[in-house]
């Protein structure tokens, strides 16, 4: 039996004296990509949260490679990218890039950064220009190198592919692919849902506190008797 990347059990955690999560279950593999979908205020960031121990849980259980959450060492082989990602301004990207892989104990490998803007259109002179100079997507392009520059087994990326125009998005979806090609996995949320259906090995639909549905985009489609994932989602979650 392969090992688990990530593990929910039964997490719930409360906010305001409401259970935004109520006993949620979820696994992801290694080499796999997991979407993960739900309308807006559903908990898709709490969940995000809870498993970087951003905050604490109300129940429930989480494990990275099979180490407790909550343990410094359970977030060594993880690679975060937030939905509102904001590299300090005063730092040209160059700088950011290195101060990040400085942080997870990475030497700069140039060949690597090379490789990485070019998978992403990311202009290499941007680098030598301060974040404050960025476009919303130069600076989304620059957040998802610095996180896939990383050597992890474990990328947590929440909607990475905000701001990116049509391109820049069919360029992440093959820099993201390369890493589950690589044998790593892949927990992304998204509001997009046909990147989730081209993107992902399996979508979970987080609604009402519970996961309702986990299973490959076509057999979501399938369950809800849906033309495509778009209206399928919107069953799972009438």
């Amino acid at each position: 039996m392969s090992e688990t990347a990530l593990c929910f059990r039964h997490v719930a955690r409360h906010q305001s004296g409401q259970a935004v999560l109520a006993g949620v279950d979820l696994e992801l593999a290694p080499g796999e990509i997991l979407g993960l979908a739900g309308i807006n205020g559903a908990g898709k960031t709490t969940l995000l949260r809870c498993l970087l121990d951003f905050c604490a849980l109300d129940g429930g259980a989480i494990a990275i490679f099979g180490v407790p959450h909550t343990r410094p060492a359970a977030r060594q082989p993880l690679a975060y990218l937030p939905e509102r990602f904001s590299p300090p301004a005063h730092l040209t990207g160059g700088e950011f890039l290195a101060h990040v892989q400085a942080l997870h104990g990475q030497r700069p490998d140039p060949a690597a950064t090379a490789a990485m803007l070019a998978a992403l259109e990311l202009d290499a002179a941007a680098l030598r220009r301060t974040a404050r100079h960025y476009s919303k997507g130069m600076t989304q392009k620059l957040g998802l190198a610095g996180t896939l520059l990383l050597d992890k087994r474990l990328y947590v990326l929440d909607e990475p592919a905000s701001g990116l125009d049509p391109q820049a998005r069919a360029l992440f979806k093959r820099a993201v692919l390369a890493r589950r090609a690589a044998g790593a996995a892949v927990l992304l949320t998204s509001h997009a849902l046909a990147d989730i259906a081209e993107l992902c090995d399996r979508i979970a639909i987080l609604h009402g506190g519970h996961i309702r549905f986990d299973g490959t985009p076509a057999a979501c489609i399938a369950r809800f008797g849906a033309a495509d994932l778009e209206a399928a989602f919107l069953d799972a979650v009438a």
